[in-house]
């Protein structure tokens, strides 16, 4: 996913379940993360802001329930956007200070 990838914490496979923890870690290796909830709309909130190791900590919500592969590069690719902005931003606010 353009240099994305999802990593759970919460183990949707082994057992279904409506929401969870999970993190995303970005091309250069850095992460956020994402508590995560099925819903029947999509929406995203920061939770925690930025800091030196993590671009925050994301609120989100989906459409599809989180029970396969497929269904989970859905879900992402509806907040991708919006996570790569933020992502750009915290690496400005964080990087071109050094």
């Amino acid at each position: 996913m353009e240099g994305f990838t999802f990593g759970k914490i919460t183990d949707f496979e082994a057992e279904a379940c409506e929401e969870g923890d999970a993190f995303l870690v970005a091309p250069d290796n850095s992460r956020a993360g994402l508590v995560w909830k099925v819903t029947d709309k999509v929406c995203m909130t920061e939770i925690s802001p930025f800091e030196v190791g993590r671009w925050g900590v994301w609120d989100v919500s989906f459409p599809d329930p989180m029970n396969s592969r497929d269904n989970v590069r859905r879900n992402l690719e509806l907040i991708l956007p919006t996570l790569k902005e933020k992502w750009n931003e915290w690496r400005k606010k964080f990087h071109e200070a050094r």
